[in-house]
């Protein structure tokens, strides 16, 4: 058994509160769940309007559907128009 993890540091421009970076967030975080059945939750600066640390994890028995999952999922967030990743780190352990 493999388990891939990701953590990426977010920075979302347009939220003014809390309630805004929420919203944003459940979107993200409910289209990753249902694209790629991963457990995600957001990690880190809970309290910070515009920042927001996710941490993704996929668990399969191949390291090479792991990465491909990884750098799907990367890629997606990357692409939205809203959100900027700031930071990221990979893992397989």
């Amino acid at each position: 058994m493999l388990v891939g993890l990701l953590q990426l540091e977010i920075f979302i421009p347009d939220s003014a509160s809390l309630k805004e970076k929420r919203f944003v967030l459940l979107s993200l975080k409910q289209r990753l769940r249902n694209k790629f059945n991963i457990s995600i939750a957001e990690i880190d600066q809970n309290d910070k309007w515009q920042l927001a640390t996710l941490g993704v994890a996929v668990v399969a028995n191949e390291k090479r559907f792991v990465e491909k999952t990884l750098n799907k999922i990367f890629s997606l967030v990357e692409q939205e128009h809203n959100i900027q990743i700031m930071n990221q780190q990979f893992e397989i352990l």
